[in-house]
């Protein structure tokens, strides 16, 4: 057997450790139109609750994960492309990358209203999610420091595409990298917590043609109600006024809370928030029952920080979301 001085075996060893150590294919994201990034949210050594199944019998699917979390959201030109595109062109890149496909679904197969407000999704304007046209895939590859594990959303409004990818464990965070066709607008790592300024009429209907979410800022609610303080209001003036003049679009109502109190109580709490709203409107502004549905997400879904006063106020709201088809 052929022997070697200690200094040739040691470098060796060290090219042979190099070779089978070698970095994963890197993920370089590539979209099919001008992109631009709305969020960018990234912690070292955390745990996410990963969504590997649909919403049924109560309850999401999920793995824990756990490792560097990389969370990323774009909008993309893309006037008239489906959602289908969209996820075809990047899955084809996911897998290029190593990465093995372990769930995917589409808006109903997901689990709709539910999937959606059951997994990590960025607020408005950053990634807008249209309740009626969604896809999802979770992905997972072998890497020198792990697995690595990925989330994939991906939904349209009329003229862009919004897509969210989270990517969580071994190197995921170093890995990232996106076209150069993207505009890169880079912004603070928070995810996307900032409060909505009250709409007028004209911006009502702007938000609402772009398929993003709106918030009705000037509702009040008694602490603890579920019932819309009597009085006349702007924005529900200016959404009744959007909706009678489009008789063949609905909206959702959503209702939010703090964090204060038991889940389920503020998830019913939230519930019944919007379902008095959507009253109101039928009863006090002649909008059609058909057009407006009511649903709530309780604290779910923050948008701002629940450890001061503000914060809570701001996360206390009813925001309305656009439908494909009224019911």
């Amino acid at each position: 057997m052929k022997t070697y001085p200690r200094r040739v075996a040691f470098c060796l060893a060290a090219v042979l450790s190099a070779t089978s150590t070698q970095a994963a294919p890197l993920l370089n994201l590539q979209f099919p139109g001008p992109s631009e990034t709305t969020l960018q949210r990234t912690e070292a050594l955390a745990s996410f609750r990963l969504a590997v199944g649909p919403y049924q019998s109560g309850a999401i699917a999920t793995e824990l994960t756990e490792g560097n979390l990389d969370q990323t959201a774009w909008r993309i030109a893309v006037p008239g492309a489906s959602t289908l595109e969209l996820i075809q062109t990047l899955r084809a890149q996911i897998a290029a990358a190593g990465f093995k496909v372990v769930f995917e679904c589409e808006t109903e197969a997901c689990g709709g209203y539910d999937f959606r407000y059951g997994t990590e999704v960025a607020a408005e304007p950053d990634m807008h999610v249209d309740l009626g046209d969604f896809r999802y895939l979770a992905a997972e590859r072998g890497g020198q420091h792990g697995k690595e594990y990925l989330g994939l959303m991906v939904s349209k409004s009329p003229e862009n595409g919004f897509v969210q990818l989270t990517r969580i464990g071994g190197a995921a965070v170093a890995q990232l990298a996106t076209s150069t066709k993207s505009t890169e607008l880079p912004k603070p790592a928070t995810f996307a917590l900032k409060p909505t300024a009250p709409e007028t009429s004209p911006d009502l209907a702007k938000t609402l043609d772009l398929g993003q979410s709106l918030v009705l800022e000037d509702l009040v609610f008694a602490s603890g109600s579920s019932t819309l303080a009597d009085g006349t209001y702007a924005s529900l003036t200016a959404l009744a006024g959007w909706l009678q003049a489009n008789p063949t679009k609905g909206v959702m109502l959503v209702g939010h809370t703090d964090a204060s109190g038991g889940l389920a109580s503020n998830i019913a709490l939230s519930k019944k928030r919007a379902a008095s709203v959507r009253q109101n409107l039928i009863a006090q502004y002649g909008v059609a029952a058909g057009q407006v549905s009511a649903n709530g997400v309780g604290p779910l879904a923050p948008r701002s920080s629940n450890l001061s006063p503000e914060g809570q106020q701001q996360n206390r709201r009813v925001e309305v979301v656009l439908t494909s088809t009224p019911e």
